[in-house]
């Protein structure tokens, strides 16, 4: 049985400080960390745990684990269960672990809140005339690319060379739903004038553990965030900083179901792409959605096509064994929704996915201007629609006139920037930080550590990605008022 999909994003942003032409990205990066207003702890990330060496084939490197001294300096725990970090050279926001996609996308929409509430306290701490500007994007246009990664809770009994057959093809054919758009290419791929995704011309592997050079389709980083001996975590690499609420919770709900269904062993035989790599750029490139991918052993299909057949697949498994899950039936309704308007007319979707909405805004001033595509202007624009600043963000503007589907109202967003998900350990995390900010001193996903006071530090685990909800764990919160009673209540070890 597939175990229940907990999953959440981490988001790379961009960053720039205006009109300074040589900033430091790291040292603009740790001000806005630093900067940001709301609810957080500001705690040593605990390394004890993590290994982003350990490969999910089976081999790993030696030297990772190591605790940065001064990672406390950029590193907070949000009262949302969130971490906002520096991450090479980027502010990221890692959004908590949440019970579906539904939630998952509610806190990636957070994160940009958070985003920008942070560069406009820090924009007050830089000289007259500077602003500091944060993208959700994945590219600077200079070949430089960052990630927007995705996470979801696998059974350990799942042998990952079987995530790896069948997740391939699935994971290069999204992409028709999954891109935000870019103008130009990069890498060394061909010319293109506008291409789906930000992020396709930057893979080179078919598998392997890197996550900024030689990016691989499938990553094999082995680092479950929970109990080892239950649970793998995929790190999905290949997607795109999403802006648009629909196309997030698609993202995230239709790999999700995905991963479940394979784990069900509700899959046919895998779909073998000849040549994953130089698929992942050409349906990137391909506006028509009719070029052809070999298939390994014969035969051919368009991205169109094969996403149609992972639908259908999903579909009779959802309508099998999630018939009463909302959000699995929800999933499916927009996914066949959203294939079936690319296939009737691609401009449809204007409404949902990013890539069309930019597409549609910078086609009107390529045919209004006479502007030829590789103009500086068109670039601009290209960037400027991913400001989480709603005043200059061309997204936040087809919002305010209703052109872009909404699944939350602004409400449910400013909740989820202050307050943890319920049904997950990110409920324990949030409330904590809430509750104890000054006892709490060290942090990772599977564990708290607490100063008490007294000659040892305290170490909370949490293992369990299901446990330290709100069910089981609210009112023994509820009931204590500090740290050390929290402590006791839970057997004083």
């Amino acid at each position: 049985m597939a175990v229940h999909k907990v999953l959440g994003t981490e988001t790379e942003y961009g960053i720039t400080v205006r009109p300074v032409r040589d900033f430091n990205p790291a040292l603009a990066s740790a001000q806005l960390v630093n900067s940001y207003p709301g609810g957080r702890v500001r705690v040593q990330w605990s390394y004890e745990e993590e290994s982003p060496g350990r490969d999910a084939r089976g081999f790993g490197h030696e030297g990772f684990g190591v605790a940065d001294p001064e990672g406390a300096l950029v590193n907070a725990v949000l009262s949302n269960g969130a971490r906002l970090y520096v991450d090479h050279a980027h502010p990221e926001y890692s959004g908590p672990e949440c019970y579906d996609a539904l939630e998952a996308a509610l806190y990636d929409k957070a994160g940009e809140r958070v985003m920008f509430r942070a560069a406009l306290a820090a924009t007050e701490l830089l000289q007259p005339g500077q602003r500091m500007s944060v993208y959700k994007n994945n590219s600077d246009g200079k070949g430089n690319s960052y990630g927007a990664h995705e996470n979801y809770l696998l059974s350990r009994e799942t042998p990952f060379g079987e995530v790896i057959r069948y997740a391939t093809t699935f994971f290069v054919t999204r992409q028709i739903f999954t891109g935000s758009g870019k103008v130009g290419s990069e890498n060394s791929r061909p010319d293109a004038n506008f291409q789906l995704t930000q992020r396709a011309d930057f893979f080179e592997e078919e598998v392997g553990l890197e996550t900024t050079l030689k990016r691989p389709i499938v990553n094999t980083r082995d680092e479950p965030h929970g109990d080892p001996a239950k649970y793998r975590r995929l790190h999905v690499i290949i997607g795109d900083a999403n802006l648009s609420e629909t196309q997030i919770f698609l993202k995230l709900g239709s790999t999700a179901l995905f991963l479940a269904a394979l784990e069900d062993g509700a899959l046919p035989d895998p779909l073998d792409l000849a040549d994953p790599v130089a698929s992942c750029w050409k349906v990137s490139h391909d506006l028509s959605f009719r070029q052809p991918l070999e298939l390994e052993g014969g035969g051919s299909g368009t991205a169109l096509e094969l996403q149609w057949r992972y639908h259908d697949w999903l579909k009779k498994y959802v309508e099998s064994e999630l018939a009463e899950d909302e959000v699995a039936v929800r999933v499916i309704e927009v996914w066949e929704g959203v294939l079936s308007d690319i296939e009737a007319d691609p401009a449809r979707l204007v409404d949902r996915l990013d890539w069309a909405a930019k597409l549609r805004i910078i086609e009107g001033y390529v045919e209004r201007d006479g502007l030829p595509w590789d103009h500086s202007k068109l670039k601009a624009l290209d960037l400027q629609y991913h400001d989480v600043d709603p005043h200059r963000s061309l997204y936040q503007h087809l919002v305010e006139r209703r052109a872009i589907q909404r699944l939350f109202a602004e409400e449910e967003i400013e909740r989820a920037e202050k307050q943890p998900p319920e049904r997950t350990r990110a409920y324990f995390r949030g409330t904590c930080v809430s509750r104890f900010p000054s006892s709490l001193v060290a942090a990772n996903w599977d564990s708290l550590v607490f100063d008490t006071g007294e000659s040892h530090l305290k170490r909370i685990p949490m293992m369990e990605p299901l446990r330290g909800d709100r069910l089981r764990v609210g009112a023994l919160l509820d009931s204590v008022d500090d740290a050390a009673a929290l402590i006791a209540a839970l057997g004083g070890h």
